[in-house]
């Protein structure tokens, strides 16, 4: 029986024992980012116990004594806490999801970085995962549409540099924002890899952009390129490939149909019948899918001494046009390292790139050629000098280029290194009193070369023809200095009152060296170097200089009441004596609400009320214009002879001063379900006064320049901004979209009484874009039209001032007589479009199910207008040229159309008048893109493996007859499109691996 019970004794305790040492267990695991990469110092604790641990640098834990029933919290700074029931699972594979609350906790200011919760000016965040959800070749195109109040116009050329306005027109000359990567004002982002960039932050009120004084009165875009994290080092590849063509075209005659109307407007071409026999479509010759491609290398880590990012770019984009095209070779390091108190860092970019432009030819664009030339001259013919057809005028009664030996025949190309970097280093004098010296350059180094051999369009008598080697190099080389010493002072007291002190002092130095030289050869094709006929060369060297002194105050009172106030002090060695110091004030104000007692049981996490106003200035005119300068190629008339003299190249203007624009902004900030849905809601009134602008003088005065830089008039802009987000990252499927909506009007308000009205530039000799005070900036001016007059009667009723003129006749446009006064002349003139949108919009819509990713980005403006000079090319009719089809159902006895003229008919026809000016609204779906990530482990020594697909301009809604209602800004004007280079469409294929 002892025996029985010792038996069952020793079986029990067997029994409890395995039961016991069955409920723990060891767990390990790593823990991950989404992309796969590991985060050292995560925490990982079981819920309700002492027990946990923090992952290494490779993202892996391991803790004793878990039981089955434990719930394991993981938990990592700037992502969302995540909980998982062990159960019988000993290893974990954990990849925690980006919060997008702390997402927003940190914002990229002017001279630093602050809070979001503390921001009190009008700030707009766009960060990397935005940029590399479009494949992009410019850093400035990743803004379109993601941010409300910014309007990005694209080019289609390759390497061209877009258009970017924030909050709209304020001045007559340069609305360009100011750009800083990383520290260091640059002049544009041409030289930064997309792929290097973390954030961008946009700057739209004067608390915000006075910080910089003199160059913020256009906004500033920060930039903030990306940076090494701690942990063992990590390499990443990207690449992506594709083709991207030009698919609409202009509906023009062929060639039967051109003979037919040469025939009916009795223009008889003097050619062979065989010569006739054949077709050319010069739109298709000039447009072609081109290869586009982009490769990415990048090596991050560091430990708790510094950190380090190497990377670089390699990008090359063949043009939808032929012989264009942009390349580029970039590299780019980031390293920071700390001993004790004392840090020191460094970011530096080496970009070298090459680009092939678009060309033009007696002052015809590309497709002007192509639209107006005839359609049965043959692209190539090997009997003519340089191997090219072009028309004989006597033969063929017109001078159009053959676009493709326009584009072709020229080697014509573009070389630039830029090099942009800053040298920086912190002490830390006291807690929370730290001092920082930096050195930011901005280098570039830009050689042209063209080629043109002898041509000779046609044998039979030349009208396009060159008959000598034409060779031309230029250089422009500068460099940008800033240097600036800061010290800052931050401190909380009494836990509740937060204090930052920056007082800074920086000087700005720049200086752009010119070189051109050209020359003939006569004698070979074959030497595309500068020879020693008819040379000719000239340089040029401006410098300007800048010192400034700034001072901010940050302050709140428990994270609930914000104060912020600032002023700087700018020198600019573009003004003279009298007024070269210019005073920027700003100061803003915010309340937490979401921070009161009241608020803390509600679902509303933010909800803050903000205002800021304050100046910033502009010197955005060219070097040395408040003085007079020389002039030495000017003729004089002596003895009766003509001389070559020296003369003032203009009147001085001792008394130019800076222009100055005044900004008010109010704005409310709302979160609400741990800020799962947002909004942001802003209203802007900006006034710029003492524009700086170029009066014309009187010739009697006898200067060489016609101009000269004047301060004159004010101009209003004021607009409203929304952005609403929400985002849902629960579960397999996880979403979020995002809607940004900007609305900007601007309104002349004064001339300063120099002149009624400003006339900029135009087109065919007209002055068509204007300002008058009380309307809005850059509008088109001209004439309205009133259908077609149909009979002599209908003309004479208009013309009662002059009823024996016979140039009106009928089949010409018809116009209204705006001041009654019995003719059609200028003083009938009036506003026929307004350039800039009434509203600009960005939709972004972001999905994940699982492995599987989706990306949708739409972006369009509508209210605004476009002066199409293609239509003049296209339906014009002034001569024998190719046209739009349209032109068979012109306005003839027998056909009266009441919307195309008789062909050659009065010269009022053509003038600048409202047939020309087309709605320029448009909804484009940006782009669209799938992507799928691969299970770790599908390839053992590969972190992580995505493949994508993605499609940009595929679909864009327009009634705009032009080729692409985005029609980028030119000095001066907006929304004239003068035969552009149109966006292409584009489809690629693309990978991202990181190891």
């Amino acid at each position: 029986m002892n025996k029985i019970r010792f038996i069952y004794l020793t079986l029990l305790i067997l029994f409890v024992g395995y039961s016991g040492y069955s409920q723990t267990m060891t767990v390990t695991g790593v823990v991950k980012d989404p992309t796969g990469l590991p985060l050292p110092g995560a925490s990982v604790a079981v819920i309700g116990t002492t027990k946990g641990a923090s992952t290494d640098f490779d993202g892996q834990f391991a803790i004793d004594g878990v039981s089955a029933s434990d719930v394991l919290l993981i938990s990592y700074v700037g992502f969302e806490e995540q909980q998982i029931t062990v159960g019988s699972q000993t290893t974990f594979n954990i990849t925690l999801q980006e919060s997008a609350q702390a997402l927003e906790d940190v914002v990229v200011v002017a001279y630093g970085s602050q809070s979001r919760t503390k921001v009190t000016g009008a700030i707009s965040t766009v960060g990397s995962e935005a940029v590399e959800a479009l494949p992009v070749t410019n850093a400035e195109q990743a803004l379109q549409g993601r941010a409300p109040g910014v309007t990005v116009t694209n080019a289609g050329a390759p390497g061209t540099t877009p258009n970017v306005r924030i909050r709209g027109l304020g001045t007559f000359g340069n609305n360009d924002p100011l750009y800083v990567v990383d520290g260091v004002i640059v002049g544009n982002l041409s030289g930064i890899s997309p792929s290097d960039i973390e954030s961008y932050s946009i700057l739209k009120d004067a608390s915000t952009t006075a910080l910089y004084g003199s160059l913020g009165s256009n906004g500033v875009v920060l930039v903030t390129t990306k940076k090494g994290k701690s942990g063992r080092g990590t390499l990443s590849v990207s690449a992506y490939s594709g083709f991207q063509t030009i698919y609409k075209r202009y509906n023009t005659l062929n060639t039967e149909q051109y003979l037919q109307f040469a025939n009916e407007i009795g223009t008889t071409i003097d050619r062979p019948a065989d010569f006739l026999n054949n077709y050319t479509d010069f739109q298709d010759a000039i447009f072609e899918s081109g290869l586009i491609q982009n490769y990415n290398v990048a090596y991050a880590g560091g430990n708790e001494h510094g950190t380090y990012r190497f990377s670089a770019n390699y990008q090359d984009q063949e043009g939808a046009v032929i012989n264009s095209g942009f390349e580029r070779l970039a590299f780019r390091a980031n390293s920071e390292y700390k001993a004790g108190k004392f840090k020191i860092g460094e970011t530096m970019s080496v970009a070298f790139s090459k680009t092939k432009p678009i060309l033009e030819s007696g002052g015809r664009s590309l497709i002007e050629h192509a639209i107006k030339v005839a359609p049965y001259l043959n692209i190539y013919n090997p009997n003519n000098l340089g191997g090219f057809q072009g028309p004989n005028s006597a033969a063929d009664g017109q001078d159009a280029e053959n676009p493709v030996r326009v584009q072709t025949l020229s080697d014509f190309e573009t070389r630039n290194v830029s090099v942009i970097g800053n040298i920086y280093a912190e002490y830390e004098i006291l807690d929370g009193l730290s001092f920082r010296s930096q050195v930011g350059l901005d280098f570039f180094d830009g050689l042209t070369n063209q080629f043109t051999p002898a041509y000779n369009d046609d044998n039979i008598g030349a009208t396009h023809f060159q008959n000598f080697a034409f060779a031309l190099r230029g250089s422009t080389r500068g460099q940008a200095i800033t240097f600036d010493n800061s010290i800052t002072y931050n401190k909380t007291f009494d836990d509740v009152h937060n204090l930052e002190v920056l007082a800074l002092a920086e000087r700005y130095t720049s200086k752009t060296e010119n070189f051109s030289a050209e020359a003939r050869n006569t004698i070979s094709n074959d030497i595309k170097e500068l020879g020693s006929e008819q040379q000719s060369a000239g340089s040029s060297t401006f410098e300007n200089n800048r010192l400034s002194y700034l001072a901010r105050v940050n302050y709140d009172y428990d994270n609930r009441y914000i104060l912020s106030a600032s002023f700087r002090r700018d020198a600019s060695s573009r003004f003279g004596a009298n007024n070269r110091w210019g005073n920027f004030p700003a100061f803003s104000a915010g309340w937490n609400i979401a921070g009161e007692e009241f608020m803390s049981d509600s679902e509303i996490g933010t909800l803050k009320l903000r205002g800021s106003y304050g100046i910033t200035g502009s010197d955005r005119i060219a070097d040395y214009r408040y003085s007079t300068t020389l002039f030495s190629d000017f003729v004089y008339p002596i003895d009766g002879q003509a001389a070559i003299g020296t003369t003032p190249n203009g009147l001085a203007n001792p008394d130019l001063k800076w222009e100055e624009t005044s900004m008010l902004n109010v704005g409310l900030d709302f979160g609400a379900f741990n800020n799962q849905f947002t909004a942001s809601l802003e209203y802007y009134k900006n006034r710029s006064d003492e524009l700086l602008v170029d009066i014309q003088l009187p010739l009697s005065f006898g200067y060489s320049s016609s101009t000269f830089a004047s301060n004159a008039g004010s101009v209003e802009t004021q607009g409203v901004e929304l952005a609403l987000g929400y985002n849902d990252y629960e579960g397999d499927f996880t979403w979020s979209v995002n809607l940004n909506l900007g609305t900007s009007s601007n309104k002349v308000l004064n001339l300063g009484g120099s002149s009624e009205q400003f006339f900029f530039d135009g087109f065919e000799g007209e002055r068509i874009i204007r300002a008058e005070p009380g309307e809005p900036l850059f509008h088109f001016y001209g004439l309205v039209t009133d259908g077609i007059y149909q009979n002599q009667a209908e003309v004479d009723a208009v013309f009662t001032a002059n009823p024996e003129q016979n140039v009106v006749q009928p089949g010409d446009i018809r116009y209204i007589d705006t001041n009654n006064d019995g003719t059609i002349n200028s003083a009938d003139r009036q506003i026929i479009g307004n350039p800039y949108p009434d509203l600009t919009y960005g939709l972004n819509f972001d999905a994940r199910y699982k492995n599987f990713d989706f990306n949708l980005f739409i972006n369009g403006v509508t209210g605004n207008d476009i002066y199409n000079t293609n239509i003049y090319d296209l339906q014009g009719m002034t001569r024998l040229f190719n046209a739009g089809v349209e032109v068979l159902d012109r306005w003839t006895p027998t056909n009266p159309s009441n919307s195309i003229p008789r062909y050659d008919g009065a010269p009022q026809n053509v003038v600048a008048s409202d047939r020309f000016v087309e709605d320029g609204s448009f909804m484009r779906l940006k782009n669209i893109s799938v992507g799928y990530t691969f299970e770790e482990g599908t390839i053992d020594f590969i972190q992580r493996l995505r493949v994508y697909l993605s499609g940009q301009n595929l679909i864009t809604l327009t009634n705009y007859s032009g080729l692409d209602p985005e029609v980028v800004s030119r000095a001066g004007e907006v929304g004239f499109d003068r035969g552009d280079y149109p966006q292409p469409v584009s489809m690629l294929l693309g990978l991202d691996v990181s190891f």
